[in-house]
């Protein structure tokens, strides 16, 4: 169970964004980002090491306002051949020093990920600690597999996790309104508007 801490973290998770998100390739904002948070959820790992978040913020330093899904890693060490997917380091008030990564590149993200879309992860809320959170909806569940290998593939308008023996995962970047396709397997979850309306998004979606 992930327990959430009431501290600060220096630099915040925003700040980090700021400089991150221009070097992803399905950002389509202005140089300096304005990331909002406008909704999410969280998994637990089950080794309890690892934080899990998916966090979908909003930036309007663009022409026009865009909702982004940012899956991330929290880790009390840095993850052994994961430079290229680190978001940056912050010193949490209460766990010290902590390693951010982008989620679709850590193994124990993706395994959760595989787990939650086969209907053997519960989603759990994003500020409470021990706390499910129902708004968070798996539709047509693929079949279980471990996760031992996979690849990953960023692309224009989504990040696609490809794992070894199991499905493809696709982790959908920018978000609008839109109704799962039948028959495919997907996670979607609310998120709010610039006029605090209640949109409902896929965050996730797998094929096999």
């Amino acid at each position: 169970m992930a327990v959430i801490h009431r501290t600060t973290m220096s630099p915040s998770k925003r700040d980090l964004l700021t400089v991150w998100l221009p070097s992803r390739p399905w950002y389509r904002g202005g140089t300096r980002p304005r990331p909002t948070k406008v909704g999410g959820f969280r998994l637990d790992d089950p080794a309890g090491e690892v934080g899990i978040e998916f966090m979908v913020v909003t930036d309007d330093s663009g022409v026009r306002p865009v909702t982004y899904h940012l899956p991330m890693t929290y880790r009390g060490a840095e993850l052994p051949g994961g430079a290229h997917a680190l978001i940056g380091t912050s010193e949490h008030g209460v766990l010290g020093l902590r390693w951010i990564y982008d989620g679709s590149h850590d193994p124990v993200a993706v395994a959760q990920i595989a787990a939650l879309m086969c209907g053997n992860a519960q989603p759990q809320a994003q500020s409470q600690s021990d706390t499910p959170d129902s708004s968070v909806v798996v539709a047509s569940p693929v079949s279980d597999s471990a996760v031992a290998e996979f690849a990953v593939a960023d692309g224009v308008d989504d990040t696609e996790i490809t794992v070894v023996g199991g499905p493809l995962l696709r982790v959908h970047r920018r978000l609008d309104p839109e109704a799962p396709p039948p028959g495919l397997a997907t996670v979607t979850a609310p998120w709010r508007g610039p006029g605090g309306e209640v949109t409902r998004s896929i965050l996730l979606s797998a094929h096999g």
